[in-house]
């Protein structure tokens, strides 16, 4: 399980480190994927996979499974981890989410994100703001 909060940097090649307790769990090559909320979300090739097989079982003929599937495989990527743990986040990724040189990681179980480091600790602070109700929604429906 992917979990906790890393501030990285992603070098003037747009190479980033992964957070050193994600490298053995997410292997040599990883997808990097635009995520929501304006990341980019990191996979292992194998949680990608059952993404994939989820998204295939939907069927084409709905606009908003046509329209999701094309989010998020039209502008993902297989990136290797290199011998120092970093990924090559591409440009396009990169300008879509507003990274600098300054990033942050995070774990969110099956997944890591990129966040630029300013829009994470504003949308941190939105949710902070927010966690109680939160809290409630979800143990309304039984999550919590």
């Amino acid at each position: 399980m992917l979990i906790g909060e890393y501030t990285h940097t992603l070098d003037d090649k747009n190479r980033m480190s992964l957070p050193i307790k994600f490298r053995k769990e997410m292997g040599k090559s990883v997808v990097v994927a635009p995520g929501l909320d304006n990341c980019l979300s990191i996979f292992t090739t194998k949680e990608w996979q059952k993404i994939s097989e989820k998204l295939s079982d939907s069927s084409m003929l709905a606009s908003d499974n046509r329209s999701f599937s094309r989010f998020m495989f039209g502008q993902a990527v297989i990136a290797d981890v290199d011998t120092n743990g970093r990924i090559l986040i591409p440009e396009n990724l990169k300008n879509r989410s507003g990274l600098t040189s300054k990033v942050v990681v995070i774990g969110v179980q099956n997944r890591a994100e990129i966040w630029n480091e300013k829009a994470w600790n504003d949308y941190k602070k939105v949710v902070e703001a927010q966690a109680d109700a939160l809290a409630d929604k979800l143990g309304q429906i039984g999550v919590l």
